[in-house]
């Protein structure tokens, strides 16, 4: 079990932004719910925090707790948000209590169950000049939940085959805010691609991640095909070719491009059914009111309906990563999961020349 001459209670590293985090979606295949939910402990800081959103509409209901980290790594709590493993890499619960001022606050019991063995994911690493900013480690799944979600007065049944679930577990050193950036701003990029996308179909799960600097050289890149059972398949060189809203850089729909191990060219169709920024409300960069690992205070919760109607009323949603269910389409096969998108920046094989750039 250990893997440092220190007790568990103690990480290998002194760096404040060591962390261990997870993320779970939740969405049903007509669009209408895109939950997210997520944990994270940040054992140099001495924080633990936790986050849930949910897009019903154009309201997007948020949840967020923090508090000071236990001796107790396995409880898995952080104010009204709760987490259990009740059987390994099989099934998890998934719970958020109402608040008890609001029976109409944002309220789940639910319950992950996998489709599919976990897949690890490349070894992740980010360089600001020699600087290491991120190194982690991840291991991405596919499977299907059942359950309540409860919003706004309503009730929302979470059933087995109409819904889907995925989850991504990661750990390692990842930038927390209030640390002096020093000369690393010397280094900032011109820009930055991302790509995560986890697809659940019925008989097999296809995981592609792309990253991608301005002019398109590719640091990560992947695309496996996992089935119960059989050795995970490789799905050759990963390229996409991505429709974006007029204006924006909002995807709307895409075509990605992978090849069998027998070199046949696979085609793999995306629409976008609901869209969820998480730099509003999940508290990931460049969020403006909440970020992750940031110290608030012992019991801090906060609850919150965000409106997106209006994508001015969110100006930095743009230049953070945004989470799209979506419906995808392969070799006559229709499955479900998570388009992750994030583009900010120059990036010429898009067409985008700087941070002020969009789709014509």
């Amino acid at each position: 079990m250990h893997q440092a001459p220190l007790s568990m209670k103690h990480h290998v590293s002194g760096d404040r932004n060591a962390y261990d985090r997870c993320i779970f979606h939740v969405f049903d295949h007509g669009g209408r719910a895109l939950l997210i939910v997520g944990l994270g402990v940040y054992p140099n800081t001495g924080v633990i925090d936790a986050y849930a959103t949910v897009r019903i509409g154009e309201r997007l209901h948020a949840v967020r707790a923090s508090d000071a980290l236990g001796e107790d790594r396995l409880n898995l709590t952080v104010g009204p948000l709760r987490i259990t493993v009740d059987q390994p890499l099989r099934r998890i619960g998934l719970h958020c209590d109402a608040d008890p001022d609001d029976p109409d606050s944002l309220s789940y019991d639910l319950t992950w169950t996998a489709d599919f063995p976990a897949l690890w994911e490349p070894h992740h690493t980010q360089r600001r000049g020699d600087r290491l900013t991120l190194e982690g480690r991840r291991f991405v799944q596919a499977g299907h939940c059942t359950g309540t979600i409860r919003v706004a007065g309503e009730e929302i049944p979470v059933t087995a085959g109409e819904w889907t679930g995925t989850r991504d577990r990661s750990w390692g050193v990842r930038p927390i805010p209030g640390e002096e950036p020093g000369r690393a701003e010397e280094f900032r990029p011109e820009g930055f691609h991302w790509l995560w996308v986890p697809m659940r179909f019925e008989d097999r799960f296809v995981m592609v991640i792309v990253q991608e600097d301005a002019d398109g050289y590719r640091g990560l890149g992947e695309a496996v095909l996992v089935r119960d059972g059989r050795r995970d398949t490789q799905l050759g060189w990963p390229r996409t070719e991505i429709t974006y809203r007029s204006g924006t850089r909002h995807p709307e729909r895409a075509v990605i491009h992978l090849t069998d191990p027998t070199g046949k060219p696979l085609e793999v169709g995306v629409d976008i059914l609901a869209s969820s920024p998480l730099a509003v409300g999940a508290g990931y960069p460049p969020a403006t009111d909440w970020q992750h690992g940031t110290w608030q205070g012992r019991g801090w919760t906060d609850r919150r309906v965000y409106d997106l109607a209006d994508p001015t009323a969110h100006p930095m949603a743009a230049f953070g990563v945004t989470d799209h269910a979506a419906r995808f389409t392969m070799d006559g096969r229709v499955g479900h999961g998570i388009f992750e998108h994030g583009s900010f920046g120059r990036h010429d094989p898009s067409g985008f020349t700087g941070y002020d750039s969009v789709a014509p």
